[in-house]
C-alpha cells in the first residue's frame, strides 16, 4: 500500500482484502482515493472477468463493480479504524443508466459519493468512467449485515 502515480491508495491484493467478494466474483482492483464522503476506485477489464461477454463488459458486471466500490468504501473505513468490516448487501437501485460497455483491458473508474448514511444504510451516488467519460451513473442503497 502506498501512493503510487495517480493517487494510488490501494492495489489490488489490498483492495480484495477490504471487499466480502473472492476471486473470480471480484469486479474492484484499484483504490485511488477515500474520504468519509467520497471513494474513487477502479477496474481494469480481464477476458476471464465473470460478467465479460461477446468482447464487453456486460451490464451487470458494470452495477457489480459500481456495488463492489460502495463495499470498498466502508471496507476501508472500518480499515481505518482496525476493526472488521460487516458485510452488506445492495438494499435497492435507483435509476441506472449505462450508456457504453468498456472492452477488454479498459479500466473503468468508479465514484462513489455518500449523500446519506444512517443506522447502516447508505445512499450513494455512482459514477463509472472510460478514459475519463462517463458510462454508467446512477443511485444505490446499501445496507449492512447485523
Amino acid at each position: 500500500m502506498g501512493t503510487v502515480g495517480n493517487n494510488l491508495l490501494g492495489d489490488k491484493d489490498f483492495v480484495e482484502s477490504l471487499i466480502p467478494q473472492q476471486f473470480p466474483f471480484v469486479m474492484v482492483d484499484k483504490l485511488y482515493s477515500y474520504s468519509e464522503t467520497e471513494l474513487v476506485s477502479g477496474f481494469t477489464i480481464q477476458e476471464e472477468a465473470i460478467f465479460f461477454e461477446n468482447k464487453s463488459f456486460v451490464e451487470s458486471g458494470i452495477i457489480e463493480h459500481m456495488a463492489q466500490s460502495v463495499a470498498l468504501h466502508t471496507g476501508y473505513q472500518f480499515y481505518l479504524r482496525k476493526e472488521q468490516a460487516p458485510t452488506g448487501y445492495i438494499g435497492s437501485i435507483k435509476s441506472i443508466e449505462i450508456i457504453a460497455l468498456p472492452k477488454v483491458q479498459d479500466e473503468i473508474r468508479t465514484t462513489v459519493s455518500i449523500l446519506q448514511e444512517f443506522a447502516g444504510i447508505t445512499l450513494v451516488d455512482v459514477v463509472t468512467t472510460l478514459n475519463d467519460v462517463e458510462i454508467a451513473k446512477g443511485q444505490m442503497k446499501t445496507v449492512l449485515a447485523k
